[in-house]
């Protein structure tokens, strides 16, 4: 049994079976909008190698994001903008939009596994998890899901503002990024409350 449906087994042996794994994209980055999703698998057909997006290479995140669409019970996918990053702070940003992933879902489900460690302002019964994306499989699904999708907004972004390379690095600061930043100064997809160092 993989180590990652730990939890998962907990709560269905307290009769717990619709649990929904949280988790977000994109806090850290300077540009774009903060992505976050909410997945309720079905556990008698899990794809296998799901874990945390970051350790997955584009290709696998690609094929588990297909195999999750198709065999989950349900999920959402939701954001919070730009302008509500600045407005809000990026920490209750992020909260804001895995609250609206939760409330997306077309099945309510009766416990949430949220990555980090901090709640999100719920209803619904649920256990923050350090690392969740490694520990539970379904915040490990949700983790892919919301990945795959910012990762092919952010290309599409690309387009509507070209020369910062965000096709490349999805609005993280690295130094192609700064250095554009540098030359060409924001855009209205840059996160005016993030702070970064030119090169």
């Amino acid at each position: 049994m993989p180590d990652n449906l730990k939890f998962e087994n907990e709560l269905r042996q307290q009769g717990v079976t619709l649990v929904a794994g949280v988790d977000e994209v994109g806090m850290g980055c300077l540009a774009g909008p903060v992505v976050a999703a909410a997945v309720i698998l079905d556990l008698g057909q899990l794809p296998p190698g799901i874990d945390d997006s970051k350790k997955l290479s584009p290709k696998k995140r690609e094929a588990l994001d297909l195999l999750i669409r198709q065999t989950a019970h349900c999920f959402s996918i939701a954001h919070a903008t730009v302008e509500e990053v600045d407005e809000l702070n990026i920490f209750h940003a992020a909260k804001l939009a895995m609250v609206r992933a939760v409330d997306s879902l077309k099945t309510m489900p009766r416990f949430l596994l949220v990555d980090g460690k901090f709640s999100i302002p719920h209803s619904i019964p649920q256990k923050c998890l350090i690392k969740g994306d490694q520990l539970s499989v379904s915040i490990g699904a949700a983790s892919i899901l919301a990945k795959v999708y910012r990762d092919r907004w952010m290309c599409q972004l690309d387009e509507v503002y070209p020369g910062y390379g965000l096709a490349s690095h999805k609005g993280y600061g690295s130094m192609v990024h700064r250095k554009a930043l540098a030359k060409l100064g924001r855009s209205p997809l840059h996160r005016k409350t993030f702070s970064w160092t030119p090169v």
